[in-house]
């Protein structure tokens, strides 16, 4: 297995290539909204604030607008009465959900470790 190196190699900058990465996705609330849209596909605002437990309207909107600015989802204004809007994950942001999968089978594995510590 290839050891994970972040220095930088000619034509190619993967410290700069992770650390992207890790930005794009960082925060409490950015992995759960794009795994709600992926296990439920198109939600509105509405409904991800219940997918999402805990999360305030003015997070909500923040992270949505930071992941359409990121191209992980399309933001849809249906024209209903009253205006709704809805979200979806684009075909880019499906090349993150077995990233996100990889995180949470450590995630399991390093809580079941812990478990056994204490």
């Amino acid at each position: 297995m290839e050891k994970l190196r972040c220095e930088s190699q000619p034509g190619i900058d993967k410290q700069l290539a992770l650390k992207d990465a890790l930005e794009l996705l960082s925060g409490k609330w950015k992995v759960c909204i794009l795994t709600n849209l992926y296990h439920s596909g198109t939600l509105r605002f509405k409904d991800l604030m219940e997918t999402s437990k805990g999360i305030t309207p003015k997070v909500l909107s923040k992270e949505l607008q930071q992941l359409e600015e990121n191209l992980l989802i399309t933001r849809t204004v249906n024209k209903t009465k009253p205006v709704t809007v809805s979200y979806a994950l684009t075909h880019y942001a499906i090349e993150t959900q077995p990233v996100i999968k990889a995180l949470i089978e450590f995630g399991l594995k390093h809580r079941a470790e812990i478990k056994k510590i204490f």
